[in-house]
């Protein structure tokens, strides 16, 4: 039992570090789970796991960290809208 546990708890760390590497990012919780599924072979299940339980041991950071990510999809939305306006307004001149 002791070897099983503790390549499990080497699991673990491991998926920790790659979740952390994901925060250097800047990536969502979402985007992470996709990219470990992804390039890591690792279950959104698990990501999942590892992630709340970084986030019981980090309140204060995931707080900041997830106001953050609000605030950065808030950019992305009004960048877009001004996009679309201003490609609106050169298709006018066009015609």
């Amino acid at each position: 039992m002791g070897e099983s546990s503790s390549s499990a708890a080497a699991y673990i760390r491991m998926v920790q570090h790659l979740i952390e590497q994901c925060l250097l990012f800047r990536m969502s919780k979402e985007e992470c789970m996709e990219a470990l599924a992804k390039h890591a072979d690792i279950k959104p299940v698990i990501t999942s796991t590892v992630w709340k339980e970084l986030e019981k041991e980090n309140r204060e950071y995931f707080q900041a960290y997830m106001k953050e990510q609000e605030e950065k999809a808030v950019e992305v939305e009004a960048a877009k809208k001004m996009l679309t306006e201003l490609a609106a307004k050169d298709y006018d001149k066009e015609e």
